[in-house]
């Protein structure tokens, strides 16, 4: 058996394709360790993997289509997980056009592969992004999510919508996957969890956006690669899941607990709130539990403490 992930070398690629090693499946990765922040966090991310012989690398970026193409014609697959993408809310308000290049153009390239190479699953990492201000909690994948708050939130619905008509046209099974605010070790340095931990450590001032009273449905690392395990066995037709934890932490909770565990104290900066953010993430995983075996094990309060040690030993970058 041999899949390919695509944004191998990130936060959450990195931990799947530990797991697949483990499972005893060969991996092609596929990174082009782009500059959104330090190179070298991500390729020490995949460092201990590449000793594997079940492991193979390639410096590819997703929409450049004959470099990709040229990844397909030198393996076949049984399946892609697709986790390659410019992240982040803010950012993508800055910088539109890169967003929808990478998310909805390469995204397009992947499906367009899976379909010329006959690749029989396929599986979409999307965002809780696209529930936008929801107003009705927890989030449901059949909500409406036509109202999204952000240019990224938007290249993430886009592209949820070109993979259903690869899956009506050409019979692809793919299952797109919501994630919500994932954390643990190895999180990206610009998410809050790792970004508030680094800058108490270093005693520097907060940013607190609102009245710290934003909530996240905060979902642990071993949780979502738990998941997405489960989804690609179980990839059929066409589907939408909501991975998260389905509680939901309050901003000064968060605060709070990083202080705790890191055993230093926050100096707080209150500021506006800022445009593209959602105020909640909620996720109602029922549809998971049931069609995917999903059950989140690790709680807040115990994935803080695990990020927090990973923290203190690798905070070198």
């Amino acid at each position: 058996m041999k899949v390919l992930v695509t944004g191998a070398a990130g936060f959450i690629g990195s931990h799947l394709c530990e797991r697949l090693v483990d499972h005893n499946i060969d991996v092609i990765c596929v990174d082009n360790f782009n500059s959104y922040y330090n190179p070298a966090i991500k390729r020490k991310n995949i460092e201990s993997l590449m000793a594997s012989n079940k492991i193979k690398l390639y410096e590819v970026d997703i929409c450049i289509y004959e470099q990709l193409k040229s990844v397909f014609s030198s393996h076949q697959f049984c399946g892609i997980y697709h986790l390659a993408a410019r992240a982040g809310v803010r950012p993508s308000i800055k910088n539109p056009l890169l967003y929808q290049q990478v998310n909805v153009e390469g995204t397009l390239n992947l499906l367009e592969l899976a379909r010329q190479f006959e690749i029989p699953k396929f599986i979409f990492a999307s965002s809780s992004s696209v529930y936008g201000n929801n107003k009705k909690t927890p989030f449901s994948e059949i909500d409406n999510v036509d109202n999204p708050i952000s240019p990224y939130a938007a290249t993430k619905k886009a592209g949820e919508l070109i993979a259903y008509s690869y899956h009506h046209l050409y019979d692809i099974s793919i299952s797109c996957i919501r994630f919500f605010t994932v954390y643990g070790p190895r999180q990206r340095p610009d998410m809050a969890i790792h970004r508030f931990t680094k800058l108490i450590d270093h005693g520097e001032e907060i940013p607190v956006f609102g009245d710290g009273s934003s909530q996240r449905d905060y979902t642990y690392i071993s949780d979502i690669i738990d998941g997405l395990v489960n989804a690609y066995d179980y990839c059929s037709g066409y589907e939408i899941y909501n991975l998260g934890d389905s509680q939901t932490i309050i901003l000064m909770k968060m605060i709070q607990t990083i202080e705790k565990y890191l055993g230093k104290k926050a100096n707080l900066k209150f500021l506006p709130f800022q445009l593209g953010d959602v105020e909640m993430t909620f996720a109602d995983i029922g549809k998971a539990k049931l069609e995917l075996n999903y059950s989140p094990k690790v709680y807040f309060e115990e994935g803080v403490r695990n990020f927090i040690d990973w923290y203190n030993k690798n905070n070198m970058i």
